[in-house]
């Protein structure tokens, strides 16, 4: 019996081998392919910043603006295709992380200026993707906050008690992944609370954004717009792939079926709450690249549009010099 307990031991080591050499050869092969576009990406980048063409204002939810009207596959602002927007995001890197960078410096020296940025869209719209590819350029002043049911003691308070305890502190990128507009959008498609209640809201949360405004936030909201069939499409791979299985919700499923009423909400939030201070942009993203680009470059806009400058030194610099020298 211990001889065959042995021996069942070793075969089973050697099954084992086999498969984590099958793992570390699957990996290096991924590593591989991996580096081999990064190559490519990295010749493209200079010539695919010039594909970049106005975002934000292509972007810009304004008046008679309909969402039926929306091509999700298209790019508007962007005349490249997905190598040449791979590309670009790449280039643009260094530079969002730069201006991050100096929001964050600013505050040290009393600024209170900060930065929001507000991603809505329906499940699978690629809001993660967006954490993943965009933001994690310069994670050390981001502030990302995913806002999920209520709970209890959020429940106690009035629908934007938590989304201000979650505000960007000064020099911080705020990142809300849903929103207060969750509060107009399922509260609406699923009767959570009464119209009464519900159709105040939107002018609540203007009144809210106008006072982040004014206290130094910069609002940036995006809604990530996907198409239903997109949407199916993203939720079989989730099926299909082990590693995606974590992802998967059975709720989405459900959801499917309020996809009109969705589509009217979100209708009505675009009309009522894109204001000149925090306007809505509708990004097409049924292409993953682009809508990340674009996410990308509405942050450039915004951040270029601080003018956010180096602090100068409150010391003698020549004499720190000498000092640090002389030490």
């Amino acid at each position: 019996m211990g001889k065959g307990a042995k021996g069942k031991g070793k075969k089973s080591g050697k099954k084992s081998g086999k498969q984590a050499g099958k793992v570390s050869s699957k990996k290096a092969k991924e590593l591989e392919t991996q580096a081999a576009e990064d190559e490519v990406i990295a010749a493209h980048e200079e010539a695919a910043v010039e594909e970049i063409q106005d975002v934000a204002n292509a972007l810009r939810v304004g008046k008679g603006f309909v969402l039926t009207d929306v091509d999700t596959s298209g790019t508007p602002g962007f005349s490249g295709k997905k190598l040449e927007g791979k590309a670009a995001l790449k280039a643009c890197e260094a530079e969002l992380s730069d201006l991050l960078e100096r929001l964050f410096a600013e505050s040290t020296t009393g600024s209170k200026r900060s930065l929001l940025l507000v991603v809505q869209g329906m499940d699978t719209s690629g809001k993660g993707g967006i954490m993943r590819h965009v933001i994690s350029v310069n994670p050390q002043g981001v502030k990302a906050t995913g806002f999920k049911a209520p709970t209890k003691e959020e429940l106690a308070h009035d629908f934007l008690w938590r989304i201000e305890k979650a505000l960007p502190g000064a020099g911080q990128l705020g990142v809300f992944d849903r929103s207060h507009y969750e509060d107009v959008l399922i509260v609406r498609v699923h009767d959570v609370v009464p119209e009464a209640i519900w159709s105040r809201r939107y002018a609540q949360i203007n009144a809210f954004e106008r006072k982040a405004i004014a206290a130094g936030t910069t609002v940036i909201k995006v809604m990530t717009h996907i198409s239903k069939d997109e949407q199916k499409a993203r939720l079989m791979e989730r099926l299909d792939r082990p590693d995606k299985y974590y992802k998967y919700n059975p709720g989405d499923v459900d959801e499917r079926s309020h996809w009109g009423e969705y589509m009217e909400a979100y209708q009505a939030v675009l009309d009522k709450t894109s204001t000149v201070g925090a306007p809505w942009h509708v990004v097409p993203a049924d292409r993953k690249w682009y809508a990340r680009l674009a996410v990308q470059q509405l942050l450039l806009e915004a951040l270029r549009g601080m003018n956010l400058q180096w602090p100068q030194a409150d010391f003698d610099v020549e004499v720190e010099k000498k000092r640090l020298s002389a030490s």
